[in-house]
């Protein structure tokens, strides 16, 4: 009777430390999961506190380029900030000032004012009895340089035709028409021949016509000569032409391909015979490829 009961108390002894033995595995591995959980709260613990450093050699170009793009972006805003009336014919007009200010400010008329009257007085208006100063119009515009610029132009004419020389003005710059230079012939003393060989598009100069004492067109302001130089005024008499600008004779054959030439079918000729103008270049006794006239009553 006794060896049974000795090998009931053998068994339960075996079961007793194999259910210890998985007690003691299960605490092993809830520990070493908590050391791991521990481990990683700690290595992001350690990351909050410390990040990552930036190097000083890239911090010092994120600084430059900072400073670069807040120049940039005050220079625009003070070329945006441009006062219209404080720009001179010539300016070169940004195109962040026109998408903000808009292309039709820059077309304007006005009578002379007392600093346009003072630039002219004596000069392209000489005190006369034949044309008022109340009778012309200064005349803002934009024009498309030869450099691909927007420019400042201006020009002097009579209040009768300052309307249509104000709508050619504005087309031809849509459509990138190009025009070197647009100045009051008064920047050049009032001399013909010195601004068409600066090849400056120009209108109103007070003289008469060559041999008689009858006001020109230009002396009425009724005319506009555009880019003179490529598009001169010849005039043959007794067997002796003439060109004017002298520098222009290198543009004296119309059947040459040369750039800013004047000539059928071109849109400059198109408008300004839209509104009205006689074109020089299709006289007969003289050939101005840079004039456009208008006859008003």
């Amino acid at each position: 009777m006794g060896r049974p009961k000795h090998r009931k108390i053998y068994i339960l002894l075996v079961i007793l430390f194999f259910m210890a033995g998985v007690l003691l595995g299960i605490r092993y591995f809830q520990s070493k999961e908590s050391v791991e959980i521990r481990k990683k709260d700690a290595a992001s613990h350690i990351k909050k506190e410390h990040p990552m450093k930036i190097p000083k050699e890239t911090e010092k170009a994120q600084r430059e380029s900072e400073k670069v793009q807040e120049q940039e972006s005050m220079e625009t805003e003070e070329k945006a900030e441009v006062n219209i009336t404080e720009t001179q014919a010539g300016d070169v007009v940004e195109d962040s000032v026109l998408a903000q200010k808009g292309m039709e400010q820059f077309f304007y008329k006005e009578e002379l004012s007392d600093e346009v009257f003072a630039r002219m007085d004596g000069v392209s208006y000489p005190q006369n009895a034949r044309i008022g100063r109340d009778e012309l119009r200064y005349l803002r515009v934009l024009h498309t340089g030869f450099d691909g610029k927007t420019h400042i132009g201006e020009l002097v004419v009579n209040q009768k035709i300052a309307d249509d020389v104000l709508d050619i003005m504005k087309e031809l710059y849509e459509k990138r028409y190009p025009i070197e230079k647009m100045l009051l012939i008064d920047e050049y003393g009032a001399d013909d021949e010195a601004s068409m060989s600066d090849n400056n598009t120009s209108a109103f100069n007070y003289r008469t016509i060559a041999g008689t004492d009858r006001l020109s067109k230009h002396g009425q302001g009724l005319a506009v000569d555009i880019n003179p130089r490529y598009n001169p005024c010849v005039r043959t008499k007794n067997g002796i032409t003439t060109v004017e600008p002298q520098n222009g004779s290198t543009y004296v054959d119309r059947n040459a391909d040369f750039s800013y030439k004047i000539t059928e079918g071109d849109l400059c000729l198109q408008l300004f015979s839209e509104h009205g103008f006689t074109w020089g270049g299709s006289w007969n006794s003289v050939k101005d490829y840079q004039h456009f006239e208008k006859a008003v009553e």
